[in-house]
């Protein structure tokens, strides 16, 4: 027996309880479970009549008594279907035209649960988690702004997370501003891919995420698309957040009707941690990463930088690499050891000139190669690895890295960062030869 049936099984003597008897015989006989989907029971009923009497009202007995059996059940959907063949063959269906694009992936790792609160964030996470439990009905749209590294994808994603897991049935939709543009300008190109079925895909969502929204700037065509797109999703009442590194007012070349409806919902200024939520935060990393680090060398890490917690992030990581490269315990005389390039202020572009040759001996290929344009994987790759490698070892500012790195954006710095540093974690090969490189690059 399924475990839906079971749950089923144990809840009807709890709702036999709490509904006529009239309503039990003809309602709830008439109701079979067929899923259960996240923290939602579904279940299915032969007649449309039904489905609708039962949704207006016995839904929330039913719900009550299910939570007496399993308290982790938050929502019941009522489907009409003749069999869970049917049932199954239509939840396809649906899931089917939920099509995402391409590079939206949502970071299960993103949570509110594991993003530390401080005096800096504590007003933009209760507006996220605000938004998050009753999308559309909070500060819409919510636009988060503050500078490099402060968790702003980490609010836009746990946002995604709390829905996905409370809310399965809504469709949510993460997107970086760059990749709403690459798509558009796509959908203009002859091919399948029609402006047709790029506004499908943005505009039949329940809840927009879009990263990094100054990027509009200077793009007409985009912020005339983005502005229909929001318009409807507005006019739906379905839910928009957006982030930037800057405030509405100051995004450069914005239409002003984008930027008063910016303005129109509630503006977030994320503003850098102070020292004692920093130590909290590197405290956290050092726990997902096991291990134990002393508080005088977490604080002394942590009044490195007051900004970018990024960059203090890569600078624990590089003190917990050099701990076992030495296969020594993290003392404050070691970290000062693995710092000591940062503490004693050394040129940067350098610093960066330094991973590069490195990163082209390992691979055997010119720096001319690495740096250009070029899209053979045997490029790519490299390319990525050595983004990641300066993101993670070094605090420099993406959009410096972005240059050195043959003059991209700093958007492309975060996509090839953060792809190489999901990919660690399932292709043993390239953890394997980003480490290598470490131990050539510390050993310099």
């Amino acid at each position: 027996m399924e475990s839906y049936d079971i749950l089923w099984k144990t809840a009807l003597p709890e709702i036999e309880k709490n509904v006529s008897a009239v309503s039990y015989s003809y309602h709830i006989c008439n109701l079979f479970p067929v899923d259960v989907i996240g923290n939602r029971l579904v279940l299915c009923t032969k007649a449309k009549i039904l489905a609708s009497q039962i949704t207006d009202t016995l839904k929330d007995k039913i719900l009550s008594a299910v939570k007496t059996v399993n308290e982790e059940i938050s929502e019941i959907a009522i489907v009409v279907a003749n069999d869970r063949e049917e049932y199954l063959s239509l939840y396809e269906s649906e899931q089917a035209s939920k099509v995402a694009p391409k590079g939206s992936v949502i970071n299960p790792k993103f949570t509110f649960d594991n993003f530390v609160v401080g005096a800096s964030n504590q007003f933009i996470c209760a507006a996220a988690k605000a938004v998050a439990e009753r999308p559309g009905d909070s500060y819409n749209p919510l636009f988060i702004y503050g500078g490099t590294g402060l968790g702003k994808t980490h609010m836009l994603m746990a946002i995604a997370n709390y829905i996905k897991l409370h809310k399965p049935s809504l469709n949510v939709l993460y997107a970086t501003c760059e990749q709403f543009t690459n798509q558009m300008v796509e959908s203009l190109s002859k091919g399948n891919f029609t402006p047709q079925k790029f506004r499908d895909i943005y505009r039949n969502v329940d809840v927009l995420l879009i990263d990094d929204v100054q990027f509009l700037a200077k793009k007409q065509a985009t912020q005339i698309e983005f502005f229909h797109t929001f318009n409807e999703l507005v006019m739906q009442n379905k839910q928009i957040v957006l982030t930037s590194d800057r405030p509405p007012k100051e995004i450069e070349l914005l239409e002003e009707r984008l930027r008063t409806r910016f303005e129109g919902g509630l503006l977030a200024d994320v503003q850098p941690p102070d020292l004692e939520t920093r130590i909290a935060i590197l405290r956290r990393k050092a726990e997902e990463q096991k291990c134990i680090v002393d508080i005088k060398v977490l604080t002394y890490i942590a009044e490195f930088n007051d900004e970018d917690i990024r960059s203090l992030m890569g600078k624990l990581t590089k003190v917990l690499f050099f701990s076992k490269l030495r296969e020594a315990p993290i003392t404050i005389e070691l970290t000062k050891e693995a710092l000591k390039e940062s503490a004693n202020g050394n040129k940067e572009e350098l610093e960066i000139d330094d991973i590069i040759s490195c990163v082209c001996n390992f691979y055997k290929i010119s720096k001319q190669d690495l740096l250009g344009k070029k899209k053979n994987k045997e490029f790519v790759e490299p390319r990525q690895i050595c983004i990641y490698l300066i993101t993670d070892m070094m605090n420099v500012p993406l959009a410096t890295i972005g240059q050195k790195m043959g003059g991209r954006d700093h958007t492309t710095v975060i996509y090839a960062r953060d792809k190489v540093s999901d990919l660690m974690k399932t292709d043993k090969k390239t953890a394997t030869a980003i480490n290598d490189i470490k131990k050539m690059l510390l050993k310099q």
